[in-house]
């Protein structure tokens, strides 16, 4: 068993993938489980599907991919906040015409400007064939993101609970709501390259609703949710190099798996 487990191991590849995917795992379930509690579920979906015209513009603009896709994500949240307090469309329907006008904008960016960037990668990923420098990218963006949300996680979690408290305490609600967001576009950015879109909405949504249906208490819902994104993305990893399948799917499996799990102990 031990050897089946650390053969993989054994190439440089699969040590990136393995790195990479577990850090990836540990600040998308942090994430996860301030956008559970407050109920921003789909946002995220809304900004990992919005940042592709970033992209596409930043490979024109020759500029880092990461500046590009993480300003689209930026206008995404921008847009859909601006439009929530000056129309009398509820925020989830702003939400989908929103992000399915940018995504279907950065496919047509794609193609028209006949970018290096394929759609497969955008969309599924392809954490085997991570480079050395996606690999650091990946590493530094996510490291950073984890490190903030812990610090700033007892601020967060009350503006997630009741906003109304923390505006009579005198906190910042827009500043705090604004850090999140960006957080929550440079998490996406992170695991974008590896990850692709599909695997991080799922990154972003399963670990916290795990979490928030078998515990009680803030930090054990943290460490639940980190828990089971890491262990999701282990077997995933290990689990595609034995049985030769696709990477970033095998992960969503595995954690489709988990929460169906814990959705039946829930109701038991």
């Amino acid at each position: 068993m031990l050897d089946w487990l650390i053969e993989p191991m054994g190439y440089a590849f699969m040590q990136r993938a393995f790195v990479s995917g577990l850090v990836i795992a540990v600040a998308c379930a942090i994430m996860s489980c301030f956008l559970i509690v407050k109920g921003w579920s789909l946002m995220g979906d809304a900004i990992a599907h919005a940042v592709l015209p970033g992209i596409a513009l930043a490979y024109w603009a020759q500029i880092p991919l990461a500046i590009g896709a993480t300003l689209s994500g930026l206008v995404c949240a921008s847009t859909i906040g601006y439009l929530s307090h000056h129309s009398r469309v509820k925020p989830d329907t702003l939400m989908g015409i929103v992000f399915s006008g940018m995504f279907a904008l950065g496919l047509v960016l794609v193609t028209h400007l006949h970018s290096h960037v394929h759609i497969l990668h955008i969309l599924f990923g392809n954490i085997l064939g991570i480079t050395t420098a996606d690999f650091i990218e990946t590493i530094a963006i996510a490291s950073l993101c984890a490190l903030v949300l812990l610090i700033k996680r007892r601020d967060l979690m009350a503006l997630c609970f009741d906003p109304v408290h923390t505006a009579t305490l005198g906190m910042a609600n827009g500043r705090m709501q604004g850090m999140l967001l960006v957080i929550l576009s440079l998490t996406i950015v992170s695991a974008l390259k590896a990850a692709g879109i599909i695997l991080v909405i799922a990154m972003l949504i399963a670990p916290g609703a795990i979490g928030f249906l078998t515990t009680k208490t803030w930090d054990h819902m943290l460490a639940v949710a980190v828990s089971s994104a890491v262990l999701a993305t282990g077997l995933g990893i290990v689990l595609s190099y034995h049985w030769d399948v696709a990477t970033a799917p095998l992960i969503v499996l595995i954690q489709t798996g988990f929460f169906l799990i814990a959705l039946s102990q829930a109701r038991r």
